[in-house]
């Protein structure tokens, strides 16, 4: 499985990008069924942040959610901190 986080916004407005393929990975079984998670748990809607706040784009298998700080949930935060590296 393929996940890609794509963020934007912020204070300064610089954007990451970061992709996983979970293939092959020891933590690839986990990272698949937290994006499973992430994707039932998607709003039919887009996300909607608060000004200089994070807004996130997570795709998974050709899917985007959408979401934004401060209303990530907790399967989404986890998401984005294991594929990009660092907090969300």
């Amino acid at each position: 499985m393929r996940i890609e986080v794509n963020r934007s916004g912020g204070f300064a407005g610089i954007g990451r990008t970061a992709a996983v393929d979970t293939s092959g990975r020891a933590d690839g079984s986990f990272l698949e069924a937290l994006a499973r998670e992430v994707a039932a748990q998607a709003p039919r809607s887009g996300a909607h942040g608060v000004p200089d706040g994070f807004t996130y784009e997570i795709t998974v298998d050709g899917r985007t959610i959408q979401c934004a700080d401060p209303h990530l949930t907790p399967a989404q935060r986890e998401l984005i901190q294991a594929v990009l590296g660092e907090g969300a």
